[in-house]
């Protein structure tokens, strides 16, 4: 006798058999929203996918949800990538949907929406605040792209005409197919060895998303933001956009449009140096005629056209000042003066000629010393006689005794 089962035990089976089929783990539906309700509280979205034929009821958990660029709508047809389950409760089986993109998109859109979102949670693409400057005139520029073909025909001639004088460093690189990817890293890593490039561009013509999916690839996109100068993104057209151009430090709408941006004109720069050279020139004549109009207008002034009358207030106050100067020095010499009279007066009074002067004679010996008394004479010594007017030799005859001597002079 077979296993009599209960409801809810047969809805897990069944759920089981669901979550174990390959088949029904990950698959891509397109179809049209009906019934489409946000649950309120918790942020969960429910509705219906359906086509002419059928429908089945979808959940979208509200983490999921949040990572959504538009708002689904009914009638809307979308693509979804989800799991089919079981619900056990009621033994319906749903969609659980992980991913939602508008109606045109496919697998390659929904991959690429996911490695985007994961990559830019690393911090791996550029905001504006981290992008370099493109340099104003790069002296050597590296490029990634295929050596055949119109781009590098179209960009060559673009770059040699702007600037000749700019060096082209060509990196050739597969970018399409399944060896592109490892081709582009191979490319950059080879200009990345020099240490001479001022910029590097990537570039490839337009095609297809799977045309130029290697530019989505997250190798390459790794490698593009490793650059350690600024890279330019130019890959397909203007609407075509790819991984490695949210990478890049520019992200130009085609290859030849990045030829434009990444050197100067040189017609430009020609008529920017003409425009210059006036405006120096117009500068410079501004400032001489100004320099003039100043010295003429320095030259006007007192100090130059009658400098006397400057210096003729000094002129008085240096005679003031002298005269008084000449008044301190009379002054002062006239009090020295006096000073060195009451200093004399004593030394002459003290000064031998002059008792000589008032009659009185001085007698010295032949070497000059004053004979100051009798003895100091033998009989016939020589001496002389000073007298206020002149001297005389002498010769003595001896002392005189005190009497004869007192009659003597007497």
């Amino acid at each position: 006798m077979s296993k009599t089962w209960t409801v809810s035990e047969l809805n897990r089976y069944i759920k089981g058999c669901f979550e174990e089929n390959a088949n029904l783990r990950q698959l891509v539906l397109s179809g049209e929203i009906a019934n489409f309700k946000r649950h309120a509280p918790s942020g969960h979205c429910y509705f219906s996918l359906k086509d002419d034929k059928a429908s089945i009821t979808c959940v979208m958990w509200r983490s999921q949800v949040s990572r959504l660029t538009f708002t689904p709508a009914n009638g809307m047809t979308v693509l979804v990538r989800g799991q089919v389950t079981v619900f056990e409760r009621n033994g319906a089986y749903q969609l659980y949907v992980d991913r939602m993109l508008a109606e045109g998109a496919g697998a390659l859109a929904i991959q690429f929406e996911e490695l985007k979102q994961k990559l830019a949670k690393e911090g791996l693409f550029k905001t504006a605040a981290d992008r370099r400057p493109i340099p104003t005139y790069p002296a050597r520029v590296g490029l990634v792209t295929s050596e055949t073909g119109a781009v590098i025909r179209d960009m060559l001639t673009v770059m040699r005409r702007r600037a000749p004088y700019v060096k082209i460093l060509l990196a050739p690189a597969t970018v399409q197919g399944p060896t592109g990817a490892a081709s582009i890293c191979a490319a950059l890593d080879a200009l990345y060895q020099r240490d001479d490039l001022d910029l590097i561009i990537l570039a490839r013509g337009g095609g297809s998303q799977e045309d130029l999916w290697n530019f989505n690839e997250e190798p390459v996109v790794r490698k593009i933001a490793a650059s350690p100068v600024p890279i330019i993104s130019a890959i397909g057209h203007e609407t075509d956009v790819t991984l490695a151009d949210f990478a890049a430090d520019l992200r130009a709408g085609t290859p030849s449009i990045a030829a434009e941006q990444a050197v100067p004109n040189q017609a430009d720069l020609q008529n920017s140096l003409q425009a210059r050279r006036r405006a120096l020139g117009q500068a410079l004549l501004r400032d001489v005629r100004l320099a003039r109009w100043r010295l003429d207008q320095t030259y006007r002034r007192p100090a130059f056209s009658q400098p006397e009358k400057i210096l003729a207030p000094y002129a008085q106050a240096l005679d003031e000042r002298f005269m008084a100067l000449d008044r301190g020095m009379k002054g002062v010499l006239d009090r020295a003066d006096l000073a060195l009279q009451k200093r004399i007066g004593p030394l002459v009074a003290l000064n031998p000629l002059a008792v000589v002067a008032r009659g009185f004679s001085i007698a010295t010996d032949d070497s000059g010393q004053v004979i100051s008394h009798p003895a100091d004479l033998p009989v016939d010594k020589h001496f002389y006689l000073r007298f206020a007017d002149g001297t005389i030799q002498a010769r003595s005859l001896g002392p005189v005794p005190e009497e004869e001597g007192k009659d003597y002079h007497e």
